[in-house]
This record gives C-alpha cells, sequence and structure tokens, in this order.
C-alpha cells in the first residue's frame, strides 16, 4: 500500500471517530459560522503581496519530524508579518502532527486566508474545516471521484469557503468544476512522495485561466518563483523550506526578499536591453 492509500485509510477511521465525539450540530455552533471568510483568490491578485502561501507544517511521512516546538502563534505571525499572502495549517495529527486547535490558533492572530491542509474524504470534515476557521479547503484528485470533487466544492461554496483543487497530472483535471477558485499543481507525488517542480510547469498551460494557479511543494528558491510567475503562477505554497529553520517567520521574511531582489533586477536588466 503506497503513502496516501494509507493516509486515506487511517483518515476513514479518524473521521468515523471525530463524528461521534464532535456532532455537526456542535460544529455549527462554532462563532465562525457567522464570521465572513477570507478570499484567497483576492490575496494572491494583490500585487502588494508576494503570494506565498506560508505553510505551518510539524513533520511529514517522507521526512519525519522537521520542527517540533514551533509554536502556532509565532510563527504564523512571523509569516505574515514577512509579506505572505496567505496560509496553511496541516491539521492531519498521525501523518503531519497537526491539529484543529492550530489552525483556530492561526485565525486568532490573523486576518488573512487560512487554508486547511488536510485529506478530505467527507462532508463533515467541510463543516468542520469551517467551525475551527478555515476559509479555504483543500481537495486532493488523486484520490476523489468527479462526483466526490463536485459534492465536497458544492457545500464549501455553501459556506462560503473557497477550494484549492489539488492536480498531480493532466487528467485530474477533468474531475474539475466550475466552484473550483484555485487550483493547484503538487510537485510532490504522493504515491511515492518524490518532488519535481517541472511538474507545475508542465501542466501550467492545460490549467483553465479562470482559476488561480498555485504551485505547491519543493520550492526552495527565489528563482524557481521567478519561473512560476512566468507561467502564470500567482500562489506559492512553501512550508518544509521555512519550517525547517528556528525562525520559520525570518526564513520567510529572507525568501521574499530574495524574490524581491530577483523581481528588481529582471526590471533593470530589461532596461538596460
Amino acid at each position: 500500500m503506497d503513502i496516501l492509500n494509507k493516509i486515506i485509510a487511517h483518515k476513514r477511521t479518524e473521521v468515523e471517530n471525530r463524528k461521534s465525539l464532535f456532532p455537526q450540530a456542535l460544529l455549527e455552533q462554532s462563532i465562525f459560522f457567522e464570521t465572513p471568510t477570507v478570499s484567497m483568490k483576492k490575496y494572491l491578485n494583490r500585487t502588494d503581496k508576494s503570494g506565498i502561501i506560508a505553510e505551518f507544517k510539524r513533520k511529514s511521512p517522507s521526512k519525519g519530524m522537521i520542527n517540533s516546538f514551533a509554536e502556532v502563534e509565532k510563527v504564523s505571525i512571523g509569516y505574515m508579518q514577512a509579506g505572505a499572502s496567505a496560509l496553511s495549517v496541516l491539521t492531519d495529527e498521525h501523518f503531519f502532527g497537526g491539529k484543529n486547535e492550530d489552525l483556530r490558533q492561526a485565525r486568532k492572530f490573523n486576518y488573512c486566508p487560512v487554508l486547511r491542509k488536510d485529506f478530505i474524504i467527507d462532508e463533515y470534515q467541510i463543516i468542520e474545516a469551517k467551525a475551527i476557521g478555515a476559509d479555504v479547503i483543500l481537495l486532493i484528485a488523486a484520490h476523489l471521484s468527479k462526483a466526490d470533487v463536485l459534492k465536497f466544492s458544492t457545500l464549501a461554496k455553501e459556506l462560503g469557503m473557497e477550494i484549492l483543487f489539488e492536480i498531480h497530472a493532466i487528467e485530474e483535471l477533468e474531475k474539475l468544476n466550475g466552484k473550483i477558485d484555485l487550483i493547484g499543481v503538487n510537485n510532490r507525488n504522493l504515491k511515492t512522495f518524490e518532488v519535481n517542480i517541472d511538474t507545475s510547469l508542465q501542466l501550467a498551460a492545460a490549467i483553465p485561466n479562470e482559476c488561480i494557479k498555485v504551485s505547491e511543494s519543493g520550492i526552495s528558491e527565489a528563482e524557481k518563483v521567478i519561473r512560476l510567475k512566468e507561467e502564470g503562477f500567482k500562489g506559492f505554497l512553501i512550508g518544509e523550506h521555512f519550517m525547517k529553520s528556528a525562525d520559520p517567520g525570518k526564513k520567510c521574511l529572507q525568501f521574499v526578499q530574495e524574490i524581491q531582489n530577483l523581481a528588481s533586477k529582471g526590471i533593470k536588466d530589461s532596461i538596460k536591453v
């Protein structure tokens, strides 16, 4: 069984347990059901922002523990002060060391779009995402049917949330529907966890123009962001590169400054020409 299938199998058991502990009626009493969400699509289109979706991630199945001592409040505020456009928070506990409280804390201390990064397999998780303060949910094409993608994205829209639809291969675009706001290309193969940023470059032209393009995973150099921007990408989901640092916010700031310096250099070079 590959890693993705292991995660999904565990997730099914986990969701059933959570349903019994936290019924939907209880989730719907959350203050966030009455709170307007923040649009990631709008924030990624802002010219005064970097386009970076900075991720809070303690560990991964492939790398093990990345940063066990990181505090959500400090890291998330540091990310936003560094110029990140949005936050991504892992809420899967078994494989990624996350928890729902991490997202609640990120929501509490920041006014920005917050993505719930998890493996959605049930409508209950979308209700849960809204209850903990998420603005955006992740739907992964690799383990969802076209019918599931439509059902889940419809519910998310009814709750005022946006959808980041993640693909890794061109045929997965067949599961796309008109409710999708953002399309993320995962440079990491979820079955083998191998990473290749060329995946984003190869799929860029196939992504519909009405959807915001997001490149995910394996982005550790500012030059790659500039290259991806040339192919129309507006969002860049980066977690491990920041989180393996003792100060993820500072690492994010340095990265943003590198992007700005390269962009400025490009403008100057074009003027010289």
